[in-house]
């Protein structure tokens, strides 16, 4: 097993709300992992709340120009050998971290999400692309973010495993497209019933194939009773020890290349609390023991206060 930390890490920041709104998701890079250096901040464009009338989505073009640069910078890392971590943002940063892959092979993903994130524009109440990036990144989609490049899909079904969801029902119910066959979805209830360990070990034995696979987590997977500090809130789902045994698992392997921690919104954790509890998870599960600043290709680490 080789751990995160022992590669090199590489974090950057991606405070983007394209597909969201400006709601305090951005705030979540300073909030979290305080003390590990920074590789690099990838501002986005400005927000525009007007939903595109021929995709019918919020912010479809700073998406994608968003993803390409997002991409170019994860790919600097990637090819310098260190271990990217991104900090979101939303969930659409997603398609910039997969983009960065799609780019140099056949990746698989590991997704650690709520919420399936399956939507379709038709079904998204206000056509935020946080609601349809798995749809996305499949090549499900309008074409201006599910083929990005021209390299749509940006990971298969077959290379995917979405794992801990807890709202069938709710997407149903609003006419989300449900998960494709191919998909390996594990719900939250399935989770449970194979126990969070075995199931993350099985989980990262259907990718690990690959030419290595992304973790994207997004931090409503975790139970509303401790994790609160979200946009869309849902009872129930995963505890402390057992994301941290999740993530041990999966980004202990040697096949993991990268990882996203997306949707935490600071300014519901007003004294901080769920921050630190936070990055003290993130910590355990990265290796990370104190202050790292690691270069990597022209990356330089972001001066401090900068925006």
């Amino acid at each position: 097993m080789t751990l995160p930390g022992e590669r090199g890490l590489a974090v950057v920041e991606a405070p983007s709300v394209l597909g969201l709104r400006p709601s305090g998701v951005q705030e979540l890079p300073e909030a979290v992992l305080g003390g590990v250096a920074r590789v690099a901040r990838v501002e986005p464009p400005a927000y525009d709340p007007v939903r595109d009338a021929g995709t019918g989505v919020l912010n479809p073009g700073g998406i994608a120009r968003y993803s390409v640069q997002l991409a170019d910078v994860v790919g600097e890392v990637l090819d310098s050998g260190r271990f990217p971590v991104v900090l979101g943002g939303d969930c659409s940063i997603l398609l910039g971290n997969l983009l960065a892959l799609r780019r140099r092979g056949r990746y698989g993903l590991l997704f650690l999400d709520g919420h399936t994130d399956f939507y379709q524009p038709s079904a998204e109440p206000t056509g935020e692309v946080a609601s349809m990036e798995l749809a996305l990144a499949t090549g499900r989609g309008p074409r201006p973010l599910a083929d990005l490049e021209g390299r749509g899909p940006l990971v298969r079904d077959e290379d995917v495993v979405a794992f801990g969801f807890r709202d069938a029902d709710e997407s149903a119910a609003a006419g989300s497209r449900p998960l494709p066959p191919r998909l390996y979805a594990l719900a939250l209830d399935d989770v449970r019933a194979a126990g969070a360990g075995a199931a993350a070990r099985g989980a990262v034995t259907r990718i690990a194939e690959r030419d290595g696979y992304w973790v994207h987590l997004d931090v409503d997977v975790l139970d509303d009773a401790i994790m609160p500090a979200v946009d869309y809130r849902q009872p129930g789902g995963l505890s402390w020890a057992e994301l941290e045994d999740v993530l041990g698992t999966a980004l202990g392997h040697e096949r993991a290349v990268g990882f996203d921690v997306t949707i935490f919104n600071p300014r519901l954790d007003p004294d901080g609390t769920i921050a630190r509890r936070l990055t003290d998870c993130l910590r355990r599960a990265l290796a990370v023991e104190g202050p790292l600043v690691q270069r990597s290709r022209g990356l330089e680490p972001r001066r401090p206060g900068a925006r």
